[in-house]
């Protein structure tokens, strides 16, 4: 008796056996889940997978997924332990790793989190041809680290950078001045942590600068005290 798929569906083609654009995440952190969410929100995909050394936690983010799959257009999520299950991935994000703690520095992490890396991008070679999206901490280094051992070339391991440092300013700015993020613009540049260097000079509300509003701004002199908002406009710069 033929299966009930079979009964149900008469394929007038053969099933594409290969995803055609198959994201891997390696680390069910709180990062790695918020990467997984945007992409099957974003429909970036049409196969997620999910990998980490934890397999009660990797089962529940998986089927917690699996379960919110009705409102969305990513039916294929799957997960394990074997990296073998990444194969053919077009994009692998890196977010595995040991967590900042109270008063420590990314730097604290490097290590650690380069042992496990000296683990994980072995095993991408399941993978020949991704590119690597890096967002463990310190991810300056361990982008280069990740760079170093995959063999790959340097336009296919990235890493998130101090992109996440802007987008703080860009709310921080937004919510001291009344307006959407959007519509304010802020960079921080250098390496990701401690030393990120906030450019104050270049911060601007659709596309008018406030250094020239506000020459004071961020100073000792200034009455509205934006100085003490480092977080808003950083340093004199």
């Amino acid at each position: 008796m033929a299966a009930l798929k079979d009964q149900l569906i008469q394929n007038l083609i053969k099933e594409e056996q290969t995803p055609q654009n198959k994201i891997a995440v390696v680390g069910v952190d709180a990062v790695g889940m918020a990467c997984a969410i945007s992409i099957l929100i974003k429909e970036f995909a049409n196969e997620l997978l999910l990998v980490d050394v934890i397999e009660d936690k990797l089962k529940g983010e998986k089927m917690d997924l699996q379960c919110g799959s009705l409102f969305l257009r990513i039916p294929k999520i799957f997960s394990g332990k074997d990296y073998s299950v990444t194969s053919n991935s077009k994009l692998v994000i890196i977010t595995a790793g040991a967590c900042q703690q109270e008063g420590e520095s990314h730097l604290n992490l490097v290590q650690h989190n380069m042992n496990i890396f000296k683990f994980v991008f072995p095993n991408v070679k399941y993978s020949l041809n991704c590119k690597s999206l890096v967002f463990s901490n310190p991810v300056d280094i361990l982008t280069y680290v990740a760079w170093k051992i995959s063999d790959f070339p340097k336009n296919r391991v990235i890493g998130s950078g101090c992109h996440l440092d802007s987008a703080q300013f860009h709310y921080l700015m937004g919510e001291r001045l009344g307006f959407h993020p959007l519509s304010c613009h802020y960079w921080v540049l250098g390496e990701h942590g401690d030393s990120s260097v906030p450019v104050r000079s270049g911060v601007n509300v659709a596309g008018v600068f406030l250094k020239n509003l506000h020459p004071e701004l961020g100073t000792d002199a200034n009455k509205e005290e934006w100085k003490e908002c480092r977080y808003t406009l950083g340093d004199p710069k």
